[in-house]
């Protein structure tokens, strides 16, 4: 039998320390920031994030935001981009939503005082894959996601309603009678109850359940495990966008090489100099993201090669330089001269699109929880998130939550805490565990098993081994953040590969080689509450996704 922990420590509220704010933010990158400038100021709000603010997916982001801005440019030709990405996963409510609210979103970050690259005083935008128009807004060449995160880092520190918390771990929501009522958190050595009258949950990603990823070694689920715990319905958990273009050393580090690269004109080749994307589609180098990496993979497979490379070498070197000093630096460093010499990439882990299921104000099923950013699931993506809508989106969907969770409080009068909560796990005795082994055997199987390529009875084979680090893992309480991430790693691939099974085809990023072919019936989401899932309707029978 699955264990599914209710809450992963025990604590006794008479013994603890409580903290108490109107609005508790979960996350510290672009989507909780939003949401806390967007709290009505008359609000404390608290801001937990598990290590620095600069430490998140968001500050990461090389390649930019995606609005339509040129004025040859048509929202409705970006709404149909992000259609065609998602391979007819997309809730075209929420992309519409979303597409429309981009260019006032670009203003705002320039108010506060974000600075994009400018040529004679317009906005330089480039292309990226799946883009039919140039539109993607960056700073500093390559370093979009670094300046908008000193921006808005930069104003919250200036709100005085704001309190933001550095190395605050969240090990749960803490729920009481059918609601959320905050969180259980570890700081500074010890285990604290925040009471909050509405918690946002902006967590980030889930790159590090797979050993090839482009995220940082924060983006380990936390946010999707507590959410599964607490009874959230979560959604379309088997859609993991693997970035095509990872830079592959053997033994470093694996850094992003933006898809800007390839918008600028860089040629993908193998390891003979072949140009093989226009084998595989007319759109070369600038299909989506699926498109590429499976690709790539099907090129290193023909080839047997490791890797393949991105070629810039006929490339102006001076606009080259200009544009990606970023890239330039970190293959600098492996003696790498991206002006002449080719850069080995493969794909890697990037995108987690499945997760929280909100609706179009951002709301959960769990009343007093909100949710925003990448530990979502909005129907913005489909199944295939079309490249640098991710910012846009948590930009729009933070400032939806941070806004509904101050009407919820200053709309109505809310009862005091119940700060009696107590919690006891009473497990047996088990020998200790590594937990570095652990977890760098369950990266490697889900890279193995539920990469860019998946197949039934791998999938099959992959869930018991977790089933079993599960029930072996779940009775021994954990006391550190590593142990709690672990556990969160497991949970939530335990989910991706259940869903992975249940969808028998090929769809945006999730490629089952033994069912190639998207099939017209499972046009729907999957969608989980614990481990128990149910089907949606199909979309074209709904006008939009629900978090219930």
């Amino acid at each position: 039998m699955d264990l599914i922990p209710r809450y992963l420590v025990s604590f006794r509220g008479r013994r603890v320390l409580h903290r108490f704010t109107d609005v508790l933010v979960l996350g510290g990158g672009l989507a909780g920031l939003r949401a806390a400038l967007e709290c009505d100021p008359s609000l404390e709000v608290t801001v937990a994030t598990k290590a620095l603010l600069r430490q998140s997916n968001s500050n990461a982001a090389q390649g930019g935001i995606a609005s339509v801005i040129d004025p040859l440019d048509r929202l409705e030709w970006h709404i149909q981009d992000t259609l065609t990405a998602g391979a007819e996963l997309c809730d075209q409510a929420i992309v519409r939503m979303v597409v429309e609210q981009g260019p006032a979103c670009i203003h705002e970050l320039i108010q506060i005082g974000a600075n994009f690259d400018q040529a004679e005083g317009d906005l330089v935008l480039g292309r990226e894959g799946g883009h039919s128009h140039n539109r993607i807004i960056h700073a500093l060449g390559d370093a979009t996601g670094q300046e908008i995160m000193r921006a808005v880092i930069t104003r919250a520190r200036q709100a005085s309603n704001i309190s933001i918390f550095e190395n605050m771990f969240t090990i749960d929501l803490l729920t009481h009678e059918g609601r959320c009522c905050g969180a259980i958190v570890f700081y500074q050595d010890r285990i604290e109850l925040i009471w909050a009258q509405q918690t946002i949950l902006a967590t980030g990603g889930a790159g590090q359940i797979f050993r090839e990823t482009t995220n940082p070694l924060v983006a380990t689920a936390d946010g999707h495990a507590l959410a599964i715990r607490a009874g959230v319905v979560m959604r379309d958990m088997e859609f993991m966008q693997f970035h095509p273009t990872v830079l592959y050393i053997a033994g470093s580090s694996r850094s992003l090489i933006t898809e800007a690269v390839r918008g600028e004109g860089a040629y993908l080749v193998d390891r003979d100099g072949h140009r093989f994307m226009l084998d595989y589609d007319s759109r070369a180098e600038l299909a989506p993201r699926d498109v590429v990496s499976q690709a790539i993979v099907a090129q290193m497979e023909k080839t047997q090669h490791p890797n393949v490379y991105l070629d810039l070498s006929h490339l102006d070197s001076r606009h080259v330089r200009q544009r990606f000093p970023g890239i330039m630096q970190a293959c600098a460093g492996f003696g790498l001269d991206i002006t002449q010499d080719r850069i080995p990439v493969r794909p890697g882990a990037h995108y987690m699109i499945g997760g929280v299921a909100i609706d179009p104000q951002g709301r959960t099923s769990l009343p007093g929880l909100w949710a925003a950013g990448e530990v979502t699931s909005s129907g913005l993506h489909g199944a295939n998130r079309l490249a640098s809508n991710s910012l846009l989106e948590g930009l729009v969907f933070g400032t939806f939550v941070g806004r509904g969770a101050s009407e919820e409080i200053l709309g109505r009068s809310f009862s005091d805490f119940e700060t009696k909560l107590e919690h006891q796990i009473n497990a047996p005795y088990v020998a200790e565990l590594d937990l570095a082994d652990i977890r760098n055997s369950l990266k490697s199987l889900m890279w193995r098993v539920a990469g860019v390529r998946r197949e039934a009875e791998e999938l099959r084979e992959a869930a018991e081994t977790i089933h079993s680090w599960r029930q072996l893992f779940a009775i021994q309480p954990q006391t550190t953040p590593q142990g709690w991430e672990l556990q969160n790693m497991l949970l939530v691939s335990q989910m991706l590969i259940h869903a992975a099974q249940i969808r028998e085809e090929s769809r945006g990023v999730h490629f089952r080689t033994d069912f190639p072919e998207p099939r017209p019936e499972w046009r729907r989401s999957i969608c989980f509450r614990g481990l128990e899932y149910e089907l949606s309707p199909k979309l074209d029978e709904q006008t939009s996704l629900s978090a219930t």
